[in-house]
């Protein structure tokens, strides 16, 4: 499907994510993906991210750095223990160690930016509000405010170039239902890194909370988690 429409997707490299690139190509948009290397312990998701970018097929991708080590604060940015082995009804309740400070707020000014640059309205984000660890920054209440920050915010959206939209097609999803979505848009996730705490040669850990919700996932479609296999 021949289309003009330019989205700039956040790409971390992992199993949402790479559902979201897929959805907004099976929606017929030009895909520009973005990643960060942001001082995170599970730097490899960025190979992951490269290889999902490849596979699916986008105009460009990016990876922007900016060091959040800087301030620290999670134990994806600074040396504290990732949690690992955490039963459901726990990782349903509070906001984890894992949680990175504002780091969604951070991720999509630098979506805004790219987007004005290509004249794009479309942003797309992997959050999700089901089958998730508790981040603040996940929910609908977040993105519709974003929403309305960045459309006052920018140069396209004062002159009335611009009127950006943020998709999050995952948000009231589960992860077994994003894995179905996936799996019919035919996404590899055998290429996806989701581990917080991963082995030297990317090895998922298997135990931290994000490694769990995709194994549940994968479970309650039949399947084992690709992953797993390597």
């Amino acid at each position: 499907m021949g289309t003009n429409k330019k989205a700039v997707i956040l790409l971390s490299g992992g199993l949402d994510s790479a559902t979201v690139l897929a959805i907004a190509k099976s929606e017929g948009y030009a895909l520009y993906a973005l990643s960060f290397f942001y001082g995170q312990r599970h730097a490899w998701e960025l190979e992951a991210a490269k290889r999902v970018a490849a596979s699916i097929g986008v105009a460009q991708h990016r990876i922007a750095a900016i060091d959040l080590r800087a301030f620290g604060g999670s134990a994806l940015t600074a040396d504290i223990a990732v949690p690992k082995g955490r039963a459901p009804e726990e990782m349903a309740h509070g906001i984890p160690i894992t949680y990175v400070p504002a780091r969604n707020t951070i991720f999509l000014a630098f979506a805004l930016a790219w987007a004005e640059v290509l004249g794009s309205s479309d942003i797309f984000l992997g959050v999700n509000a089901l089958d998730y660890s508790g981040y603040p920054d996940c929910r609908p209440e977040f993105i519709a405010a974003f929403e309305r920050m960045a459309n006052l915010a920018t140069k396209a959206g004062v002159e009335g170039h611009q009127h950006l939209h943020i998709h999050t097609p995952l948000i009231a999803l589960t992860k077994a239902q994003i894995v179905a979505r996936g799996i019919v848009l035919g996404v590899d996730y055998g290429l996806t890194s989701s581990c917080y705490d991963p082995g030297p040669e990317g090895a998922a850990c298997g135990e931290c909370d994000s490694c769990l919700l995709r194994q549940k996932g994968f479970r309650e479609n039949g399947m084992e988690d690709p992953v797993l296999k390597r």
